[in-house]
């Protein structure tokens, strides 16, 4: 299949930072001082980094950026542009609202920013979309439990679920469980970045503690088979993100990535690109990879669509419409 064909299939993506997909064209606006050549030092991640942190440090500089609504505009309209290039039809954008509150921003105000954009940008371009708020991990209980209740406040505004992201091998769950326990007594979806920059542990703790349906990478399960196991037969899906494991020196090269061992063992995944900027990459190269180095066909890209949409957070209504156009197109 041409990259052309494979760009036009309809695509759903699950796992995608808001701060981490910025393009040269919108930082440019933003900022008509950075050059290509800062944009290409401070904005995208080296091919590999020693860590995770180190990988999320390229995300400041953009956060840096949008500290006023214009910029934020911008940069959300910027986001469903490169959405619509290569047909994803539906997405969740996540993002921490209380890292853009340094100017006269208050969180709430950030929220309604980026959902109402986000509501016009989804009628423009015809993709349907869900937010996801992040609490982080080197927050406090406070900052943790401020995330939710904005969650809570939007829920019914196309505010989805809450997620932990950040450094998760630096900082404990200590501070978010409580926060995290209001979500599941409140209805409220969520999602746990866990099993990346620390192993299967981090992966059976963050289950265990948070209670979510769906992991963030969690692409070192298979270092532990029992908890695959658990994995597929408890339904968890996994939001794995194959560029950004190699820049995170999670793993050293695609080829020795865990992703076609969990597709193998019936766990459910969806790929995503985790920050299409900072990763350098977009959808149709993530499907590229796993079908040159893993022989991968279009019926498996097709199965991890499928997955995605049903297990997006997304009203049964949309997950129907969007599953039968999946099914027509591949």
């Amino acid at each position: 299949m041409s990259d052309k064909d494979l760009r036009n299939l309809p695509k759903v993506e699950l796992h995608l930072h808001l701060d981490c997909c910025l393009s040269f064209d919108v930082v440019k606006k933003i900022n008509p001082k950075i050059d290509i050549q800062t944009f290409n030092k401070n904005f995208k991640a080296p091919y590999s980094c020693s860590s995770v942190k180190e990988y999320i440090k390229c995300a400041e500089f953009a956060v840096d950026l949008m500290q006023d609504e214009t910029s934020i505009k911008l940069v959300v309209e910027d986001l469903f542009k490169q959405l619509k290039a290569e047909n994803v039809i539906y997405v969740e954008i996540r993002f921490a609202p209380l890292l853009h509150c340094r100017g006269e921003l208050s969180a709430d105000d950030v929220v309604e920013i980026v959902n109402n954009i986000s509501k016009k940008c989804s009628d423009k371009y015809d993709i349907h979309y869900g937010l996801i708020l992040c609490t982080l991990r080197h927050f406090n209980e406070m900052q943790s439990m401020e995330t939710v209740r904005l969650v809570d406040k939007f829920k019914n505004t196309g505010v989805f679920a809450l997620d932990i992201a950040a450094d998760e091998a630096g900082h404990s769950l200590d501070n978010h469980v409580s926060a995290f326990n209001f979500a599941n007594k409140n209805n409220i979806k969520s999602t746990a970045h866990a099993g990346e920059a620390k192993g299967p542990e981090s992966i059976k703790e963050t289950l265990k503690r948070l209670k979510v349906k769906r992991i963030g990478h969690g692409v070192r399960c298979v270092e532990d088979k029992s908890l695959m196991k658990h994995l597929s037969n408890n339904d968890i899906h996994l939001e794995i993100c194959l560029t950004s494991n190699i820049k995170t020196a999670t793993f050293e090269s695609i080829a020795l990535h865990s992703v076609d061992k969990i597709f193998k063992s019936n766990i459910s995944l969806s790929l995503s690109t985790d920050g299409r900027t900072i990763s350098n990459i977009d959808l149709t190269s993530e499907y590229e990879l796993v079908m040159k180095e893993f022989g991968w066909d279009i019926n498996d890209i097709k199965k991890t669509n499928l997955d995605a949409i049903s297990n997006s957070f997304t009203t049964p209504e949309i997950k129907k419409e969007l599953i039968k156009k999946i099914n027509s197109s591949y």
